[in-house]
């Protein structure tokens, strides 16, 4: 909010600059310090408060199986099984209609059921509706598979 109210100050006031030098640079002070006044209270907010953080597996798992976070993983699943993506949107959108109808999520749903949308789903289709099997598909730079997270700690600890 603040932070990006001043660079666009910053930044406008810079391309209003006709190329030459011009005493309007002197301006450019004060939206910039304030920037950095804001970063530096946020930073000190967060050093404060992450120590503090307890973090509840159970209830953190719990939470991520609910709200149908596999979607994605759904429609991932039909497009790498040949399916278009419009298509395939629109299964996960029924399949996601039928999940709140019936009030599960689509892990919960058996293969008949997934298959009502799509004879395209195979059994194979639980290893992407896992949580588990959500996260590890995702293994790419900066991707939530465990090999990359691991790597990215080893990044940050290099780098402090």
């Amino acid at each position: 909010g603040r932070v990006n109210g001043h660079l666009v100050s910053l930044l406008t006031l810079m391309k209003s600059q006709p190329l030459a030098y011009n005493k309007d640079n002197q301006e450019d002070k004060e939206p910039l310090f304030d920037t950095v006044d804001t970063l530096k209270d946020c930073l000190r907010a967060f050093a404060d408060m992450v120590p503090h953080v307890q973090a509840r597996k159970e209830s953190m798992l719990e939470a991520a199986r609910r709200g149908f976070s596999t979607a994605t993983d759904l429609a991932d699943y039909l497009v790498r099984r040949g399916m278009a993506f419009r298509n395939a949107h629109e299964v996960v959108g029924k399949a996601v209609a039928f999940g709140i109808q019936e009030g599960r999520d689509l892990s919960e749903m058996t293969l008949a059921e997934l298959q009502v949308f799509s004879d395209t789903i195979e059994q194979d289709v639980f290893d992407v509706l896992t949580l588990e099997g959500s996260v590890s598909a995702r293994n790419h730079l900066g991707g939530t598979a465990p090999e990359q997270v691991r790597q990215a700690v080893l990044n940050a600890r290099k780098t402090l």
